[in-house]
C-alpha cells in the first residue's frame, strides 16, 4: 500500500501547486491513496496583520472542500483521494475549532500543534522566538498542547508530534531524561485516547534531520500499539511521497506491518510491504 496522507496545496499560501496536480503526480508515482489535507484557516491571529502567507482565507475553507469532492470523484478509476484537514490545535480557541471539524464531511482530520500562542514554532521566519527562552520550558509548553490536543477528542491523528526539534534547538544534553518523559506522556496520551500518529517524513530535510517523530518514539509506539500512518507533508507536487520509500522501511525494521487510513472519521489498517 503506498499512501500518503499528509499534503498542501496553494490555497495555503507556501505551498504551490495545485490540488488537482498533487492527484495526478499521485497517479503518476503509483499512489494507492492521496490524501488531501490542508491547513484549517487561522483563528487566533489576524491573518491582516500576522506574518503571511500562513493558512487559507477562511472565505476558501468551502472551496477547498468542495474541489476535494470533485477531483475525488474526477479520479475514482484511478486513484483512491481522501478529504482531510490539518486543524492546528489553539488552546482557548476549541469551540471555533470544533465548529470547523463539524461543519465538514472529512475523511480524516488531522491535529498539530504549531503555534505556542502567537508565535509559529514551525516556520522558518520566527526562529528568533528562541532568543532568551529557557528551552526545556518551551518543549513542556509545546507537549502540554500535544496533550491537551489529544484530550479533545477532535482528531484522528497527531501531526509531527516532536515537531518541536524541527530548528535543531533543543534543551542540553544533561535535560535529555525531562524532555523523554515528555515525549513518552505524549504517548501515553495517544494511546489512553486510542488516536493514531504520523510518521512525518519532512523533518529529513529539515536542519533536525530527522523524521517525525524520532525512531525511540515510534519504537515506544510499537511497543504500545499505536497505529501509524505516514505523510510527506509535501508543498510541491514533486515531492509528493518524498522519503516515504524510507518511512516505510524504519516502521517495517521496528516490526509495523499495517498503516492506518481514514474514511469518513473511522480508522482502517492497510498491509504494507518497503
Amino acid at each position: 500500500m503506498r499512501i500518503d496522507y499528509h499534503t498542501h496545496h496553494a490555497r495555503c499560501g507556501h505551498a504551490v501547486g495545485e490540488l488537482e496536480e498533487y492527484i495526478l503526480r499521485g497517479i503518476e508515482i503509483g499512489m494507492q491513496q492521496i490524501g488531501l489535507s490542508d491547513h484549517m484557516p487561522l483563528l487566533h491571529v489576524d491573518p491582516a496583520t500576522y506574518y503571511p502567507e500562513m493558512a487559507m482565507p477562511m472565505e476558501e475553507l468551502p472551496r477547498y472542500v468542495e474541489e476535494c469532492f470533485e477531483l475525488r470523484d474526477k479520479y475514482k478509476s484511478q486513484i483512491d483521494v481522501r478529504i482531510g484537514m490539518e486543524a492546528d490545535y489553539i488552546e482557548g480557541y476549541e469551540e471555533q475549532i470544533e465548529k470547523i471539524i463539524q461543519a465538514y464531511p472529512w475523511d480524516y482530520v488531522i491535529g498539530s500543534v504549531h503555534f505556542l500562542g502567537e508565535w509559529d514554532v514551525t516556520d522558518f521566519r520566527q526562529t528568533h522566538g528562541w532568543e532568551g527562552r529557557d528551552r526545556l520550558a518551551v518543549y513542556a509548553q509545546y507537549y502540554d498542547a500535544i496533550e491537551k490536543a489529544i484530550r479533545t477528542g477532535f482528531y484522528d491523528y497527531i501531526g509531527h508530534i516532536d515537531v518541536i526539534k524541527r530548528f535543531g534547538f533543543a534543551p542540553p544534553a544533561e535535560q535529555a531524561a525531562e524532555v523523554r518523559a515528555m515525549e513518552m506522556s505524549a504517548l501515553d496520551t495517544v494511546h489512553a485516547h486510542n488516536l493514531a500518529i504520523e510518521l512525518n517524513a519532512s523533518g529529513l530535510r529539515m536542519p533536525c534531520a530527522e523524521m517525525f517523530p524520532s525512531r525511540q518514539m515510534l519504537e515506544i509506539c510499537y511497543s504500545k500499539g499505536i497505529p501509524i500512518t505516514i505523510g510527506s507533508d509535501c508543498h510541491q507536487p514533486e515531492r509528493l511521497g518524498q522519503y516515504l520509500d524510507q518511512a516505510r522501511a524504519m516502521l517495517f525494521d521496528i516490526g509495523y506491518r499495517e498503516l492506518a487510513t481514514f474514511k469518513e472519521r473511522r480508522r482502517n489498517l492497510v498491509p504494507f510491504q518497503t
